[in-house]
Parts: C-alpha cells; structure tokens; sequence
C-alpha cells in the first residue's frame, strides 16, 4: 500500500468541508439523480420522467449501492467509498450487471433514448473505472462527477459545461482526504468526461 493511502486524512474544519463534499457528490449520489433529471428532460410528461427516473434509479444506484452497504456489513469491503482499490472488483461487477440488465430492460421498453443513452454512459463508465481499477486507483468520484457534467452538457447545452467547477471541488475533496493523488482524479475526470460524451453522443 502507498504512502499516499495509508496516511491519516487531515483533521479540522476543512477536513469535514471535504468529508462533505466527498458524500454528497458520490457516484451513487450521481447515479440516483442523472436518470431522474434526464427522464424529466426527455419525457413528455412530468410524470412519465419521474416513473421513468425512479425506474432507471433503481438499477443505477439503489442496487449498486446496496450491494456495496451490504459488503461493508459482512466485512468484504472496509468502507462504503471502497478506499481499498483490491476491494473493489466484486461489488463493481454487482453494479455493472445491474446496469446492464436496466440497459437491455429500457431499449425493449421504448424508453426515452436519451435516457437509454444515459444508462450506456453509466455502465461504459462504470466498466471502464473497475478495468482500471484491478492495477491503479483512478478515482471513481472524479469519473462519475466529469460523466455526469459531460451529459448535461449535452442535453441542456454549453451553460452546463460550467458544471466542471464542481468536478473540481470533487477532485480537491478526494486528494485532499488523501484518498487520491491529483494524477489519480485528473485521469478520472477525463476518462469519465470523454467516455461518457462520447457513448452519450453515439446514442442519441
């Protein structure tokens, strides 16, 4: 284990700024509120986004992370941000496989296509981070914060790319915490960013 991970966070009133920043704008934080603001979007009715959201919700994040709470509960996993890069791999699976499953599930339901484009940038995302992840500890964070900016970019237009300035403050949160180094959160932000313009882009 690094240096970088084995030492102590640092401790005081910018620590719990961090700390916050850090739960708030976790990937299942990400994956539980794209679906949702992208059906509402892209449904014709209020209410079509929102069953359609909670939906897509339930497979992109209440599964995953369930299963990730639920690993931290009998012990495989140390914590619920899966600090331990060799920890990793079998909770990711649970979630790339539920993601997948939602992604068949919403082509042969007709589902809005840029919400069906939106579950493709999650798991391309999501299986690219974990690939990534079996040799180096790429922040998850970064990719998933980068992704997500990246597609309201794209749906609601150039505006949203001001979005980056919170990629930013996720990245900051994650080196400050010592659970990243910098280079670790910029390749990231800019894996998460490409791919999932890229997928986005392709699809709709």
């Amino acid at each position: 284990m690094s240096v970088q991970q084995s030492a102590p966070a640092p401790s005081g009133s910018v620590s719990r700024v961090a700390k916050a920043v850090t739960e708030v704008l976790q990937p299942a934080v990400w994956a539980a509120a794209m679906p949702v603001v992208v059906a509402l979007v892209a449904s014709p009715t209020v209410g079509a986004g929102i069953r359609w959201g909670a939906f897509a919700a339930l497979f992109s994040a209440v599964i995953p992370f369930g299963a990730i709470l639920y690993a931290k509960r009998t012990g495989r996993v140390s914590d619920h941000h899966i600090s331990q890069r060799e920890q990793r791999k079998g909770v990711l699976l649970v979630g790339i496989a539920s993601v997948a499953l939602s992604l068949v599930l919403f082509w042969l339901l007709d589902a809005p296509r840029p919400l069906v484009a939106m579950i493709a940038v999650m798991l391309v995302v999501l299986a690219a981070t974990t690939a990534v992840n079996q040799a180096w500890k790429m922040s998850a964070h970064a990719a998933t914060a980068a992704g997500a900016v990246a597609v309201l970019t794209l749906l609601a237009g150039p505006p949203l790319a001001a979005g980056v300035l919170i990629v930013a403050v996720v990245g900051w949160s994650r080196v400050y915490l010592r659970a990243h180094t910098a280079l670790q959160v910029i390749a990231g932000a800019a894996m998460g960013a490409l791919l999932a313009a890229a997928v986005y882009a392709g699809i709709v």
